[in-house]
């Protein structure tokens, strides 16, 4: 089992059976699984996307200055990181907000060292504004944090239950992988996770587990390394 994670959860994947915003049937799924695998012992850093309430990348397609688009970006993650919070301490669980740039109260501004002592301490690092810089993902920003906070594998929880040859909710001939290497996602061209971040853990020897997080017990399943999602390594 996993000492410590990085856990990158989808911001579209909130929005349950929702147009927009935050679904709290999904939420509290979300933080029971989290709850669950907190008390296996496990170390626990969360980074959320902020797709379900705004996307930097396609405001600035329609005139938002992109900048400033990234910005909205970082405070729709941080929204989502308040929520998952909250859902957890309502369940007794421990939780911390941690953001990218200063935003005291609303989160302790993060550092590698302050995550660790939380999740050393039994509490969950939810790691809230992306990197704090523009022009880089929420995928990017957790490559980014499970890196610093020595994770031993990122848990990428999606809508769908692995890695496969195309996508599966428009194709239905495609085919699963079970593990597949850096170099083949980038050879095949498949879209995983932006380049940056793909490459940030192929080059700092981070895994990846692409699973779906969206059916309940997954994550438990995932931790007792039972054969579920795609498994991404350094080949």
């Amino acid at each position: 089992m996993y000492k410590r994670i990085l856990l990158k959860l989808s911001g579209e994947s909130l929005m349950g059976s929702k147009q927009y915003g935050i679904d709290e049937v999904r939420l509290a799924e979300y933080a029971q699984q989290i709850k669950e695998i907190a008390e296996m012992g496990v170390q626990i850093g969360i980074v959320i996307g902020g797709g379900n309430i705004f996307r930097g990348l396609s405001g600035a397609g329609k005139g938002f200055d992109r900048v400033k688009g990234d910005q909205m970006g970082m405070l729709a993650t941080t929204i989502n990181a308040l929520a998952l919070s909250s859902a957890l301490n309502s369940l007794g669980q421990k939780a911390r907000v941690l953001t990218a740039i200063n935003m005291f109260p609303i989160g302790e501004q993060y550092s590698k060292w302050r995550a660790i002592e939380l999740m050393e301490a039994g509490e969950i690092a939810i790691l809230a504004g992306g990197t704090g810089c523009p022009y880089f993902t929420t995928d990017t920003g957790s490559a980014l944090r499970g890196i610093e906070i020595e994770a031993d594998v990122m848990l990428k929880g999606t809508r769908v239950d692995g890695i496969y040859t195309a996508d599966p909710e428009k194709d239905p001939t495609a085919t699963k992988f079970d593990k597949i290497t850096y170099d083949e996602i980038y050879h095949k061209g498949l879209k995983v996770m932006d380049l940056t971040a793909t490459t940030l853990c192929r080059d700092n020897k981070l895994p990846i587990i692409v699973f779906n997080m969206d059916k309940v017990g997954n994550l438990v399943k995932v931790m007792k390394d039972e054969p579920i999602g795609t498994l991404v390594y350094e080949g």
